[in-house]
């Protein structure tokens, strides 16, 4: 790119702004940038239930409704 009058040669001043962002962006994982976390949630998360694994229930012991 050429300099002007009115485009004076770029002296980078500002590109160590944005080599701050990028490096505070380089510290957050891979995970937590493609599937966020909602602030507040941390260690709210649901626990988990025990429940019946598919096809062990016994259907003959429930009486009937006719």
């Amino acid at each position: 790119m050429s300099t002007s009058a009115e485009h004076p040669a770029h002296d980078g001043s500002d590109l160590a702004a944005l080599r701050e962002e990028i490096d505070e962006l380089k510290k957050v994982p891979e995970e937590e940038m493609v599937n966020p976390t909602p602030h507040g949630w941390e260690g709210r998360e649901p626990t988990p239930a025990p429940t019946d694994s598919i096809g062990s229930e016994r259907w003959e012991d429930r009486p009937s409704q006719d």
